[in-house]
C-alpha cells in the first residue's frame, strides 16, 4: 500500500488551490451581481475553504484533509485564529450547508439580502486577504 502523500508536487497542489479559489471569487461577485445571494455566500465559503486548503499543503507538505468545515481547517493548518475570525469562519461555514439542502434553502434563502450578502463577501474578503498573506 503506498502513501497517498509519497512524491507529490507541493507548489502545482497549492497553486491549483490558489487559483481555483480565485475563481470561485470571482463567481461569488458575479453571482452577488445578478442577484443570487445564497449562491453567492456559497460561492464565497468554497473560495475561503480552497485558500486555507492551499495553506495546509504548503504548511503539511500533504493533501489537505476532505473537510469543508472552515475553522476545523484553519485549526488543522494550525492557523492562529481571533475569536472574530474563529466567529466568522464558522459563519461561513454555514452559508456551504445551507445553500446545500433542501430543508434548509428557505429560511437561507431569505436571510441573504443584498445587504446581508455584501457584509459577509466584505468579510470573506478580509478572510481571504489574511490567509493568502501567510501563503
Amino acid at each position: 500500500m503506498s502513501d497517498e502523500n509519497t512524491n507529490i508536487d507541493i507548489d502545482k497542489i497549492v497553486k491549483h488551490w490558489i487559483d481555483t479559489s480565485e475563481e470561485d471569487f470571482q463567481t461569488m461577485l458575479n453571482l452577488y451581481d445578478s442577484k443570487s445571494y445564497g449562491w453567492s455566500l456559497f460561492l464565497g465559503h468554497i473560495s475561503i475553504e480552497k485558500l486555507l486548503k492551499a495553506f495546509y499543503v504548503n504548511k503539511h507538505k500533504k493533501h489537505a484533509p476532505f473537510l469543508h468545515n472552515l475553522y476545523r481547517l484553519a485549526e488543522l493548518s494550525e492557523l492562529e485564529l481571533t475569536d472574530e475570525q474563529s466567529d466568522w469562519l464558522d459563519k461561513i461555514t454555514s452559508f456551504n450547508l445551507n445553500a446545500r439542502y433542501d430543508d434548509f434553502k428557505r429560511e437561507f434563502y431569505s436571510l441573504c439580502t443584498a445587504e446581508f450578502t455584501n457584509e459577509w463577501i466584505g468579510k470573506i474578503k478580509i478572510l481571504r486577504t489574511w490567509i493568502k498573506q501567510m501563503l
